[in-house]
């Protein structure tokens, strides 16, 4: 297990300049890849030629057990300890996380370690360095996504026995994520979208006591977390029957979706994707209810980079893993959406989502 944390660290080493800069990551994700410890507290030093962990003593003896390729210290004040360790290793200019670190502890930890002549930067730079390696996952990675995906799939098809008119929407979204867990998920990826009726139009409507009935959509947008690894899918289907109407939205969102799916390859920009299923979707005369992103990155946070919407310059590359999501949502009517996640490949996806995608009634 430590082989893929050791080449992540390596390459994080590589953007260090010289030998008295070094990075120091506060976001608990953020270590977790580097490290392999996942917390809600740490500070990982990384140097050119060394890695320091510095956790505090409620979580140093879960620390020396699943950090791999780094030194594991216990502060007791985090400015000394850390200023201690910035001269051990002769560092005089730390960049941190712009996008995590508050400005109050950011301006803390800045005053205590000019006393040491250590300049703190944050300037956004280290962030973007982290998301260029983050966004190409590595096949430990690729293999934890598929295992989430299949608890998820699972699960969901397991929920749909019960879907059926009279049951509610909040049963429904305990019993996929009891589902989830019980098949192996340590967590679910976002609160679980399981609304119907009406509410079908809400891109990210909320879960309550409204009531499945006949001749409603039910739309269920949901994901499991394994090993810190997420999954997204959607599904719409019909409870009892769906009128013409409802055949025909769901009938452009599907080729809209498909034809994202066919323009997902290497060398691609992220915007043609979404191009690509925006189009379908206007020229069938529903643009302007097609409000959202085609996809998304998908990994150790459910939104990550790349972004497949119409500002997306990302070119995407083998490796990257992303959603293919458009939805139509006529207010006060019915939405549907349909949404696979696929792993980019120099040829085209390979698609982690196994369910049908053709319109089901239940």
């Amino acid at each position: 297990m430590s082989a893929p944390y050791e080449k992540r660290k390596e390459n994080l080493q590589k953007l260090i300049n010289n030998p008295h800069e070094a990075f120091l990551l506060t976001d608990e994700v953020n270590i977790g890849y580097f490290c392999g410890f996942f917390h809600s507290e740490g500070y990982l030093l990384i140097t050119q030629e060394a890695a320091v962990l510095l956790v505090d003593f409620r979580y140093i003896e879960a620390a020396r057990q699943k950090a791999v390729g780094c030194e594991v210290i216990c502060y007791k004040k985090l400015s000394e300890d850390l200023s201690s360790q910035l001269k051990k290793h002769g560092v005089s200019a730390l960049h941190v996380e712009a996008s995590h670190m508050t400005v109050q502890a950011l301006n803390t930890l800045s005053d205590k370690l000019k006393e040491n002549g250590t300049e703190l930067i944050s300037d956004g730079k280290l962030d973007s360095r982290i998301t260029s390696l983050r966004i190409i996952k590595d096949d430990t990675e690729l293999e934890k996504i598929s295992k989430a995906q299949q608890i998820a799939e699972k699960a969901y098809l397991e929920m749909l026995n019960y879907l059926k008119p009279g049951v509610r929407e909040r049963e429904l979204s305990a019993r996929l994520e009891y589902l989830m867990k019980m098949n192996g998920a340590e967590d679910i990826s976002f609160d679980l979208i399981t609304v119907t009726g009406k509410k079908t139009s809400l891109p990210h409507g909320v879960p309550a006591d409204d009531v499945v009935c006949a001749g409603d959509f039910f739309t269920c947008d949901f994901g499991a977390v394994y090993e810190g690894y997420h999954s997204d899918t959607t599904r719409t289907v019909a409870v009892k029957s769906a009128t013409d109407e409802m055949k025909q939205v769901y009938d452009v969102v599907l080729r809209a979706q498909l034809a994202a799916l066919k323009t997902i390859k290497a060398g691609v920009e992220a915007h043609e994707v979404d191009k690509t299923a925006r189009d379908i979707i206007a020229n069938a005369g529903y643009g302007d209810y097609f409000g959202h992103s085609t996809g998304h990155g998908v990994g150790l946070n459910i939104h990550e980079a790349p972004y497949a919407s119409p500002r997306g310059k990302e070119v995407l590359r083998s490796g990257m893993v992303l959603t293919d999501e458009p939805g139509i949502y006529l207010p006060n009517k019915f939405g549907v959406r349909i949404e696979d996640m696929v792993c980019v490949t120099e040829n085209g996806c390979r698609n982690f989502v196994n369910l049908p995608k053709g319109l089901i009634i239940v």
